[in-house]
């Protein structure tokens, strides 16, 4: 008897797939017991795996380690596509086999690998298996592409969102994470390890749901453009489609870029704020950790008796809301305002506390009592950031030059997409999306063609910054970042006094309840070598 194995493959783990996939088992049980000679030793079958390359078809590797140990003599495969869509592995695999006296006998192609001839028909057939795979990479490439243009998500979820349907949403636990780390980087300049550190001992969970962080972890977030809102795809590409391997994406192809894509977790200025600090920390390195950056005043209230800084504590009012207040660490770290302290007497007895609203009025206050040219300043600010928008666009769009390419690769994309059309690739109304998200595409780069090549100011634009950074500079619009940037600490007394002090300034502001109470935003006095009287 002659032992004859049989080979399947099907390319994907779809239902219908499976059941072609026992077609092929049947037929091939069914035609062996018709040979009188002949008896079944095996058969091997890959479901799922792609057949243009050998490395991952586990079940195709053993036949041939069989084969090499001379346990059959023949194997039958449906036809040239199912045992290899390689031209290269087809020729050398059959060589190898009919040096070892094996042949292969592709069913439906009628070739077996013992005729003489069998290696031109074989190399024929075999082009023509891998061509259809180049062909179906293309369109599946292109396919794909055209719904990342429309703005469908391709990959798997990720801290703070979950990836369904082709969409992002939210994950409220992972979200805050996420947010927290944004705060800790880029407002309070702690390091990617440190932050890592602060989250395993507080027991926060990564997407996997460990409670192991890692500094890469954390700049891995830092670097992702989807918590604002952008969805950038395309950073990886697969250049040979025989191989499947992917290649970081270093401009051999064009990125796909959405711009306000979905919900972000993190706003603008704080992204802005964050990858400043990572530029700045890849040019000088990481710099000492600090304090926690959950509220404004997280680490920025001192206590005037034992120096511990003021952490928070928030209550649920009647009406539903909560009032922050912030209180000496130390007591709230024995669980009572009495302890031991250094200058041998018991307790830190500051015995005061400090409404969250009451310390905004007062660095609210501290700015506009500063005798500052604020027309002048806003001006400067202004263009300070405007001039940081130009440079980002010039660098992202990079000139008039690359625009135009832009604009002659996307009137590629029309060619492209009239030839799926008539190939019937793509129906009628997936042609006319297309081409008006190609229309609107057009508009926007010939927009910036045209600011590109005169280099215009927007006087618009400039006036819309300045109007914000005037009302930030008096106090009049809200700025956590800002805030948080500029105040370089509190404390408080226990004479119902507050001492103020900003950032890169040698001057002090001290601020006096009138009634000495500590939960009454106004009124307040002023000392302070710039007040305004």
């Amino acid at each position: 008897m002659i032992p004859v194995a049989s080979y399947c493959r099907v390319s994907t783990d779809k239902d219908d797939q499976a059941n072609s996939f026992e077609s092929q088992r049947r037929y091939f049980q069914e035609y062996i017991n018709r040979q009188p000679d002949w008896e079944l030793y095996l058969t091997y079958a890959d479901e799922g795996i792609t057949g243009t390359s050998t490395k991952k078809r586990a079940a195709f590797n053993r036949m041939i380690r069989d084969a090499r140990l001379g346990k059959f003599r023949l194997i039958l495969t449906k036809e040239v596509s199912r045992f290899s869509r390689n031209i290269l592995d087809t020729i050398a695999y059959t060589r190898e086999l009919r040096q070892l006296g094996i042949g292969v006998l592709f069913m439906n192609d009628g070739i077996n690998t013992l005729d003489p001839d069998a290696e031109l028909r074989l190399s024929i057939m075999a082009s023509i298996a891998q061509e259809e795979s180049r062909k179906t990479s293309s369109r599946v490439k292109w396919g794909q592409t055209r719904q990342m243009e429309r703005g469908v998500v391709f990959g798997r979820s990720l801290l703070g969102y979950d990836v369904e349907g082709g969409r992002l949403r939210v994950n409220p636990e992972g979200a805050e994470i996420v947010r927290l780390i944004f705060r800790r980087y880029g407002l309070e300049k702690k390091s990617a390890a440190a932050i890592a550190r602060e989250l395993e001992a507080a027991g926060c969970r990564t997407l996997t749901g460990q409670t192991r962080w890692s500094g890469s972890q954390i700049m891995k977030i830092i670097r992702n453009e989807k918590y604002v809102g952008d969805l950038v795809q395309k950073k990886t590409f697969t250049p040979d489609y025989l191989t499947h391997e992917k290649k970081c994406n270093h401009g051999e192809e064009d990125l796909v870029i959405l711009r306000d894509h979905h919900e972000p977790l993190i706003d603008r200025e704080l992204w802005s704020l964050a990858q400043a600090e990572r530029e700045r920390r890849n040019r000088r390195g990481e710099p000492g950790a600090g304090h926690s950056d959950r509220y404004l005043f997280s680490g920025k209230i001192k206590c005037g008796v034992c120096g511990a800084s003021f952490v928070a504590r928030t209550k649920k009012q009647k009406d539903g809301s909560r009032r922050r207040r912030w209180s000496c660490g130390t007591a709230a770290a024995e669980g009572c305002r009495l302890i031991e302290t250094r200058h041998g007497r018991t307790g830190c007895d500051v015995g005061k506390t400090l409404s969250d609203k009451l310390a905004a009025e007062i660095l609210r206050q501290t700015l506009g009592a500063m005798r500052l040219d604020r027309e002048l300043l806003a001006d400067s600010a202004a263009n300070i950031v405007l001039e940081a928008i130009q440079a980002g666009e010039r660098r992202r769009a990079g000139g008039a030059e690359r625009l135009e390419r832009e604009i002659a690769r996307l009137a590629q994309k029309r060619g492209d997409m009239l030839d799926a059309f008539l190939a019937r690739s793509i129906t009628e109304a997936d042609m006319a999306l297309l081409r008006e998200r190609y229309d609107r595409e057009e508009q926007v780069l010939q927009a910036r063609l045209e600011a590109a090549r005169t280099a215009a100011a927007p006087a618009a634009l400039w006036e819309d910054i300045r109007r914000h950074a005037a009302g930030i500079i008096s106090g009049s619009t809200h700025s956590e970042i800002f805030y948080k940037s500029i105040l370089d600490h509190m404390t408080v007394y226990k004479d119902h006094s507050v001492e103020v002090r900003l950032s890169c300034l040698p001057h002090r502001w001290v601020y006096v309840l009138e009634r000495g109470r500590f939960d009454a935003p106004v009124p307040i006095s002023v000392s302070s070598p710039f007040s305004s009287g």
